[in-house]
């Protein structure tokens, strides 16, 4: 028996929601410098072991480019391995307002989280 995969979307490298979208437009629009895009990464650090970069940027040599919705997101290689198929997303409540992720790759993430382990 085969499958038929012509119909299987490819999993995007990253993807934002329409909020996350329009508080990045919201930010650049403010930024003072000339940038070229969101430059999504990871660093070593917080207590389950890497955390999230999100920053504002210019665009490097060798860098994953994502386009959505005239946003454009920058990833070096080695953050785009752990970042593959994250939804970032921005949520205003009663605990504070800020970008979220969710990582299908991460093992375990903090309770803040702002950190994960894969």
């Amino acid at each position: 028996m085969t499958m038929d995969t012509s119909t299987q979307q490819p999993k995007a490298l990253v993807c934002a929601t329409e909020g996350a979208v329009a508080e990045l437009k919201r930010l650049m629009e403010r930024e003072s410098a000339e940038v070229d895009g969101v430059r999504l990464g990871v660093k070593g650090g917080g207590c389950s072991g890497l955390s999230y970069v999100l920053e504002f940027g210019k665009q490097r040599d060798g860098d994953n480019i994502v386009e959505q919705d005239g946003v454009q997101f920058l990833m070096d290689r080695k953050s785009a391995i752990y970042l593959k198929g994250i939804v970032l997303d921005y949520k205003e409540g009663l605990n504070g307002k800020g970008f979220v992720f969710t990582n299908p790759n991460a093992s375990s993430t903090c309770g803040c989280g702002e950190s994960f382990s894969v």
